[in-house]
C-alpha cells in the first residue's frame, strides 16, 4: 500500500480515505477521484485481491481520520482554543436569538461541503456490501445468512434523545414525559451533572418510574471536555462518578465534541456523540454509518438525524420535511434512527408543535414500516447480544445460537445482479429488502 493517504473511490459513490495500492489518492475530496474497484481481482479459489485495506478505510471512516487529516474537525470558532473558551464563557448569557447569527455566520458555506452526504451516509454500509457482493461472486455463491439488523425481525429501529441543557430544559422535562408518553415513545434523558442546573432526586426519580432512561450529558457542558488529554482525565473521572450515581450506562459530549482516540478511557457501556453527518455542529465530520459500531469496548450509537436547534435556529425550518426525509433514508436501509430534541428549545409554541408533528410521524413509520422504536440501553443491549450471536447449520437450514437468540431472526444476502437484495425471515413470510 501507498506510503501517503488521500481520498478516492470504491465504486461510483463510496468515497474512501486512506492508503491504496493503485491510481492515485486526493488530498481534496471534490477534486477527481481514482476509483480502485477495478483493479481488484478474484484468484481461482475465490481469493479477493484488492487495491486497498478494508480495514484501514472503514476505522478511517468510522473515527473521523479523514478530518484529522485537515483541521482537525472543529469549525472556525472552535479552532482557537481562545476563541472557544470565550465563547463558552459568554455562552449561558447570550439569548438564542443571538447565539443562531453567531452559528449561522460559522457555519456558513455548510451546503458545500462534498463529503460526508448530506443528509445521511451510509459510505461505510455501501463498502460493506461491496465487499461482500466481490467475495460470494468471487465463490460462487448466490447467498449467505446472518443475523438481522433488529430483534424480532424489524426493519429498522429510532431511539429518542434529550439533552437537557438549562434550568429551563430541566424544568420542562415533565411536560416532555407527557408528549413522548401520549405517542407510546418512551425516550431517554442526558444530564449535565454540574453548573448548568440543580440535579435532583425528585426529577431522576420521575424520569425512572415513569420508565425513561437516564444518561450523562457532559460535566457542565463548557466545551472543553476534549481541550487537552490532562483536562479530559480529570473530568472523565467525576463524569464516572456521576453515572455511577445516577444508574447510567450511555454517555453525550457537550455539543457534541469528541475524540475517538480517547475513547478507551470512557467507563460507559455506550456513547451517542459522533453525528452521521456532522456539516451543522461544531466539529464537523461525520461516522458515514447510520448503523451502531464498537469503538474498543464502548458502543456507538451514532447521531444520524439533525438536532432541533439546528433545524429551529440554523436552518430556520418548523417543518418535518427534513426530519421526514432522513427518516426514510434510514428505514430504507435497515438503520438506526437517533434522534437529539432538547427540551429547551421546544418549551416555544411553534417548535412544540413541530416536535408534536415529529411524534406523530414516528408513530406512523413505527406501525406502517415496522420500525422498533426503543430506549437507547435495549439497542446496546440488542447490538451486544447480536454481535455475540453465530448462525451454525443443521439438517434443516440454518438457525441463530446465543443468548437473545429467541428475538433474533435468520436473514440472508443474496446476489442480484450488481447489487445485494437482504431478505428476512420472520414468522410468516420471507420480505425483500433492497440493500
Amino acid at each position: 500500500l501507498s506510503a501517503d493517504s488521500g481520498y478516492f473511490l470504491f465504486g461510483p459513490e463510496a468515497i474512501c480515505y486512506g492508503t491504496s495500492s493503485s491510481g492515485f489518492r486526493s488530498r481534496q475530496v471534490t477534486g477527481p477521484l481514482h476509483d480502485v474497484l477495478a483493479d481488484g481481482s478474484a484468484d481461482q479459489d475465490g481469493t479477493v485481491r484488492l487495491a486497498l485495506d478494508p480495514n484501514e478505510i472503514v476505522e478511517n471512516l468510522l473515527h473521523e481520520r479523514y478530518e484529522l487529516s485537515g483541521r482537525k474537525g472543529l469549525s472556525r470558532l472552535a479552532e482557537s482554543g481562545l476563541s472557544q473558551t470565550v465563547y463558552y464563557g459568554l455562552r449561558p448569557f447570550l439569548p438564542v436569538s443571538i447565539r443562531k447569527h453567531l452559528q449561522r455566520r460559522r457555519l456558513s458555506g455548510w451546503q458545500n461541503l462534498a463529503f460526508p452526504h448530506w443528509p445521511v451516509d451510509r459510505t461505510v454500509e455501501e463498502i460493506h456490501e461491496r465487499l461482500l457482493l466481490l467475495s460470494l461472486k468471487a465463490k460462487g455463491l448466490q447467498r449467505v445468512p446472518f443475523v438481522w439488523f433488529w430483534p424480532n425481525g424489524a426493519r429498522s429501529c429510532a431511539i429518542m434523545t434529550h439533552d437537557v441543557e438549562e434550568l429551563a430544559g430541566r424544568n420542562f422535562c415533565s411536560p416532555l414525559m407527557d408528549l413522548d408518553e401520549a405517542a407510546g415513545i418512551r425516550s431517554s434523558f442526558q444530564i449535565v451533572p454540574e453548573v448548568r442546573y440543580p440535579v435532583t432526586g425528585t426529577l431522576l426519580d420521575e424520569i425512572r418510574a415513569r420508565g425513561f432512561e437516564i444518561n450523562v450529558h457532559d460535566l457542565n457542558h463548557d466545551g472543553r471536555l476534549f481541550s487537552g488529554r490532562a483536562e479530559f482525565l480529570r473530568k472523565i473521572q467525576r463524569i464516572h462518578q456521576y453515572a455511577r450515581e445516577y444508574g447510567a450506562l450511555g454517555f453525550r459530549s457537550g455539543v457534541l465534541h469528541r475524540n475517538q482516540a480517547w475513547y478507551g478511557d470512557l467507563e460507559f457501556s455506550y456513547d451517542m456523540s459522533i453525528p452521521n453527518v456532522g456539516h451543522l455542529d461544531p466539529q464537523r465530520g461525520g461516522c458515514c454509518s447510520l448503523m451502531p459500531f464498537f469503538i474498543g469496548k464502548v458502543l456507538e450509537l451514532p447521531v444520524t438525524m439533525i438536532q432541533d436547534y439546528s433545524l429551529f435556529h440554523i436552518l430556520n425550518d418548523y417543518s418535518i420535511e427534513l426530519w421526514a426525509r432522513q427518516l426514510s433514508a434510514i428505514t430504507e436501509n435497515h438503520g438506526l434512527a437517533n434522534v437529539i430534541v432538547h427540551p429547551d428549545y421546544i418549551i416555544e409554541r411553534r417548535a412544540r408543535a413541530t416536535y408534536q408533528a415529529l411524534l406523530e410521524h414516528l408513530a406512523e413509520v413505527r406501525e406502517e414500516r415496522k420500525m422498533w422504536i426503543a430506549l437507547p440501553r435495549e439497542v446496546d443491549s440488542w447490538w451486544r447480544e447480536r454481535s455475540r450471536m453465530k448462525i451454525v447449520a443443521d439438517g434443516r437450514g440454518w438457525r441463530i445460537v446465543g443468548e437473545g437468540r429467541e428475538r433474533a431472526r435468520v436473514a440472508f444476502a443474496r446476489v442480484a445482479g450488481d447489487r445485494l437484495v437482504l431478505t428476512v425471515e420472520d414468522d410468516n413470510a420471507a420480505t425483500e429488502c433492497s440493500a
